[in-house]
């Protein structure tokens, strides 16, 4: 039966670590290959790195480059066994002698092969999830990269395939969704810089009502400020009915919507936001998206780092749910896309006769970057 001897890498003598059931599956489909090595092709394109203990890689390396020996020498005497345990000894020296037998130990039954490498398998993918959405997170905050939106693309591309690759190597099952709870939002004030974005879109979208009509890819989600928002949802709402739009009718609007009451927001504060407009709405619409979509990310790695964290969930939940979590980042990347490379309207007159395109007004030292 298996016991709870550890390989090398996983001694502490202060205060030694409970092992993961994933830890036992290892020890156990080693040891199976150890008793009869021939059941090494059952295990297809199995790979050392799926090993999480860096002596269960070394010898599952070793398996894999020692040839198989003929199984009644291997019933007779422990020669193969000693050339295993020495190839593994070049890369992991602190391995035992004794180990290997330890492993042979450990393993209830042989023939059951596959099920401990779907446990091994499982457990590396759930690490390969929690890797992705560190880099994931990672792309998002990280200041110092040119275009983080385009490297977040990248990431998530990569976290995508990863969860495509899981589907076809784990069987799914019926069950519930993940009762993993998601991670509380970050806290903290927003910064400055994206409460003076938000002022500026709005104070330019009042006094270019006209503007707001080509913004529909902005939601009031997007904004770090609720009254922001709601806000922004007062003059989408008058542009649609087609009402006249001013600093007092935008007031109005925002008092139907609550956003005046005692201990908040007064209509001082309100004026004061849509009644000083400095530069093209298109430009800080553009800015507040971009920003959106990367807070976004860092939402989703945290969510899918928590589900990969969670040892209660199945491989197949993990695919289901991180997948689930990746589409309100897909959604929010197609609005960015929508902003950045709008559809061009059908042309009625030849390329010769059109009307140059209007750059974007920006503040001078504040051009957007593409």
């Amino acid at each position: 039966m298996p016991t709870a001897t550890t390989a090398p890498d996983h001694h502490n003598a202060v205060d030694p670590l409970p092992l993961p059931p994933a830890h036992y599956a290892e020890q156990a489909l080693l040891g199976a290959l150890l008793l009869e090595p021939h059941r090494l092709q059952e295990l297809g394109d199995m790979e050392p790195e799926q090993f999480a203990n860096a002596a269960h890689r070394a010898l599952f390396t070793a398996l894999r480059a020692t040839p198989p020996p003929d199984a009644d020498e291997h019933a007779r005497d422990a020669t193969w066994l000693s050339t295993v345990l020495a190839t593994a000894r070049a890369t992991m020296p602190t391995l035992t002698p004794g180990y290997p037998h330890q492993l042979v130990q450990a393993c209830p039954w042989p023939r059951h092969l596959p099920s401990y490498a779907r446990i091994v398998r499982g457990e590396h993918a759930r690490r390969l999830l929690r890797a992705h959405a560190a880099q994931l997170n990672q792309a998002a905050t990280d200041l110092a990269l040119p275009d983080p939106v385009a490297e977040v693309i990248t990431q998530a591309e990569a976290l995508a395939a990863l969860l495509d690759r899981m589907t076809g190597q784990f069987a799914s099952h019926p069950g519930s969704m993940p009762r993993t709870p998601a991670p509380a939002p970050s806290g903290g004030q927003p910064r400055a810089e994206s409460m003076e974005e938000e002022r500026m879109l709005l104070a330019g979208a009042t006094a270019c009502p006209s503007e707001v009509a080509e913004l529909r890819w902005l939601m009031p989600a997007d904004f770090v400020h609720p009254l922001h928002a709601t806000l922004w949802t007062c003059l989408t709402t008058l542009v649609h009915r087609g009402t006249d739009i001013d600093p007092v009718t935008v007031l109005w609007e925002a008092q139907h919507r609550g956003a005046i009451h005692p201990g908040g927001a007064t209509a001082e504060d309100v004026l004061a936001i849509v009644s000083t407009p400095v530069g093209s709405p298109d430009f800080w619409a553009e800015k507040i998206l971009r920003r959106s979509f990367l807070t976004r990310a860092c939402s989703v790695a945290a969510r899918i780092a928590s589900l990969a964290e969670d040892p209660a969930n199945t491989p197949h939940q993990l695919v289901v749910a991180g997948r689930r979590a990746l589409t309100d980042l897909t959604a929010v990347a197609a609005r960015l896309h929508q902003a950045i490379s709008p559809t061009p309207a059908p042309r009625a007159r030849s390329a010769a006769h059109a009307a140059p395109a209007r750059p974007r007004a920006g503040p001078p030292a504040q051009r957007a970057t593409r």
